[in-house]
């Protein structure tokens, strides 16, 4: 990767399709006699420059701004020319066409850059670490205003520093171990006087607020996969469209309607929720080929849900058989669900009922009752979402996370758990307690890639839309 990461690169770095304006990026070392050949003359730095892109007979491809960031202080921390012209494709494409033209026979060969490539030389460059290089992602994929504004915090390095400020203190902290480690003769309890439990116990602290954040910070960016289930005509097509406010799903009083499964991603709060309506559960022989499918497409999608909202039907509550099929279902889920998943039971069709109100079963705590059709209710459920979700409004300190640093975060608070039972024991154990202190620090390099293996660095990067 270190060898490849040499190589001039170059790559259209606007999306693909028509646009009002669209540009090609090159980034290498040297880039300087490049630009000479490519534009005819030398570009002032960082000052845009109009001027016609030529091809090799002189005749121009197009008209444009030229802009020159010789490195380091560029975004790659290489020299960086961008091209910025029409955003045609066929232009764009004759413009990239010209750059590895020009480049032709130099050594490095100038070449197509790969997904994220730009953004990992910033990385290898040093010009962002890897929690904010992944924050580029996470800005361009926000599908919220407030995933975008927690990732723009990201990679303006709130999240890092606060990285940063748990490793500074557990370097403190490391720092005394080791030094009663290798002066054990000495009368002075290094320990006890620096207050080592009491930093330790700090440091926890300072962790599990950090992990709050994360997990809010995952939470917007990842969203939650809910997945109505129940009967056929229970209102679950309804509910999808009453969550959306759009008619996305089919709606009719024909039970097996919903043959497919239906997604559609609403924002509560920002928190991105990715609602998805499935076929009717039910086992009966009037069960055509087609709607088998969609009801197995229903339980494969239920296994994979972060939270299952179970559709029951007010209008058919005193009904034996709804009943009876209703507890089969449930019984269903409980074998399907891993641990841990929550399953909130909805009555709907609370608008047929003519005195308006819902006796709901003593075995289900937190049953609500609402009715799709009228929207009474869905204040109340969005709500329980946000509590299911777990999301905690953090204002405007929170920001971007992901699972692996969520994961990291946990071998930093199991090894610091194990630093304390060690701590409290002393001398019998202080070696142990210096190593257990040295892994919590590698799992805190880790987010921000000061240790990191080559093959993560490729599975993150590789996730990048090309020449970003």
């Amino acid at each position: 990767m270190l060898a490849a990461s040499r190589d001039p690169i170059v790559a259209i770095a606007t999306a693909p399709g028509r646009g009002a304006v669209g540009i090609v990026r090159v980034s290498g070392r040297g880039l300087a006699p490049f630009v000479q050949a490519l534009l005819g003359r030398a570009l002032k730095s960082r000052e845009a420059t109009y001027l016609p892109f030529a091809d090799a007979a002189g005749a121009p491809i197009d008209h444009g701004l030229a802009l020159w960031f010789p490195g380091p202080h560029s975004y790659t921390g290489e020299d960086v020319l961008e091209l910025q012209g029409h955003g045609g494709p066929v232009v764009l494409q004759l413009l990239l066409a010209r750059c590895l033209e020009v480049a032709r026979g130099t050594a490095p060969t100038l070449r197509l850059a790969r997904a994220g490539e730009f953004t990992e030389r910033a990385f290898l460059n040093d010009k962002l670490d890897l929690a904010q290089a992944e924050a580029v992602a996470d800005l361009i994929d926000a599908s919220t205003e407030a995933a975008a504004r927690s990732a723009s915090r990201s990679l303006a390095g709130v999240f890092s520093g606060r990285v940063h400020a748990l490793r500074d203190a557990l370097v403190n902290l490391r720092m005394l171990v080791e030094a009663t480690l290798d002066f054990p003769e000495e009368d002075i309890d290094f320990l006890q006087r620096a207050d080592a439990m009491g930093q330790l116990e700090r440091l926890r602290t300072a962790l599990a607020g950090v992990q709050g954040q994360a997990r809010q910070g995952a939470l917007l960016r990842d969203g939650l996969q809910v997945v109505i289930a129940g009967q056929p005509n229970a209102g679950k097509s309804s509910l999808l469209n009453a969550l959306a406010g759009a008619e996305l799903a089919i709606v009719t009083p024909v039970a097996g309607t919903t043959r497919d499964v239906v997604q559609q991603t609403i924002q509560i709060e920002g928190v991105p929720l990715h609602v998805i309506d499935t076929a009717g559960l039910r086992d009966s022989p009037d069960v055509d080929e087609v709607e088998k499918i969609g009801i197995e497409r229903a339980w494969e999608r239920i296994q994979r849900a972060d939270a299952v909202l179970f559709l029951h039907d007010l209008a058919r509550a005193d009904a034996p058989a709804y009943r009876e099929a209703d507890a089969s279902i449930a019984r269903s889920l409980a074998d399907t669900l891993p641990a841990g998943v929550p399953v909130l039971h909805i009555w709907n069709k609370l608008d047929q009922l003519a005195d308006r109100m819902a006796v709901l079963p003593a075995d289900q705590p937190g049953a609500l009752a609402i009715s799709a059709k009228r929207g009474t209710g869905l204040e109340a459920l969005r709500h329980r979402l946000l509590e299911i979700a777990g999301w905690q409004h953090a204002g405007d300190g929170l920001f971007m996370a992901r699972e692996r640093h969520l994961q990291a975060l946990r071998r930093v608070g199991d090894h610091l758990e194990t630093s304390h039972a060690l701590l409290q024991q002393r001398a019998e154990h202080l070696d142990l307690l210096a190593e257990e202190l040295r892994l919590a620090q590698q799992a805190l390099s880790e987010i921000t890639g000061e240790f990191t293996a080559d093959d993560l660095l490729g599975e993150i990067f590789s996730r990048f839309c090309i020449g970003k």
